[in-house]
């Protein structure tokens, strides 16, 4: 098997090692792992690609490469250029550092590189560390991903639902903020929401005089709704998410109809 991994943390992100691992593992010996990866931290970047401004591309190793841009652009980097002609059967982003669970999903460069895979027909899964006091003081904080994420994406390949359609599935997966050993399971989950948790802005003045706006975040232990993957997370358990790109609210089209 041909792997593409990449993330948005950053080429030299411990998390990144982490899946490298994974997918080492995954892609067996005969396999292969090419990272594609941000040279800088894109966190918070979401889907964005570099549409306006070229992106440099720098090769670090063998079938490791650095680019200037977000973790989407990495991902069309990797496939029409650096290995165009060899396209990967799996594109794996992460291992996040931090959870992508709940509304978190919406603004993650880790999932837009994966949606980005998506759309590009490719089968694509995100994964996160979800951070809390049971893990953040551990020797590795990445301890649950590391333990579990092998078995976890053998288990979705197997058994996942992987389409071809025009707008097909990827998989958000989210490790619970607690050691290996302490993970109780899996679980397939609908993407929660934290109320009253989004994000905010601090103004601070800089030694020049200047004004800045630091974006703020929320506490991410407090409960959510139930049965969500935020839900299970905190809960001890692994939460697999399977999501579209298609943004229509399907739910509400009929009731638009009185428009017509």
């Amino acid at each position: 098997m041909r792997i593409l991994i990449t993330n948005d943390d950053g080429i030299n992100a411990p998390g990144l090692e982490v899946l490298h691992e994974i997918a080492g593992e995954l892609a067996g010996p005969g396999g292969e792992v090419w990272t594609v990866a941000p040279a800088f931290e894109q966190s918070g970047v979401g889907h964005a690609i570099s549409y306006t401004q070229p992106m440099m591309v720098t090769q670090m190793g063998e079938r490791r490469y650095a680019a200037q841009g977000s973790p989407a652009d990495c991902v069309l980097a990797a496939l029409h250029d650096i290995m165009k002609g060899a396209r990967p059967d799996l594109v794996l982003s992460g291992v996040n550092r931090g959870n992508n669970s709940a509304e978190n999903a919406l603004y993650s460069g880790t999932l837009g590189a994966a949606m980005e895979a998506a759309l590009q027909g490719l089968p694509a899964v995100a994964l996160s560390q979800y951070y809390g006091p049971e893990n953040r003081d551990l020797p590795d904080q990445f301890d649950a991903a590391r333990t579990h994420g092998l078995a976890t994406l053998r288990t979705l390949l197997d058994k996942g639902v992987w389409t071809k359609d025009d707008y097909g599935i990827f998989y958000n997966i989210n490790f619970p903020p607690v050691a290996g050993t302490d993970v109780k399971g899996l679980r397939a989950a609908r993407q929660g929401f934290r109320r009253d948790m989004g994000f905010g802005v601090q103004p601070t003045t800089s030694p020049s005089g200047r004004r800045f706006l630091w974006v703020t975040g929320a506490p991410q232990q407090q409960p959510t709704s139930e049965g969500s993957d935020a839900d299970w997370n905190l809960k001890g358990y692994i939460s697999v998410t399977p999501m579209r790109a298609d943004l229509t609210a399907h739910d509400a089209l009929e009731a638009l109809k009185a428009i017509e």
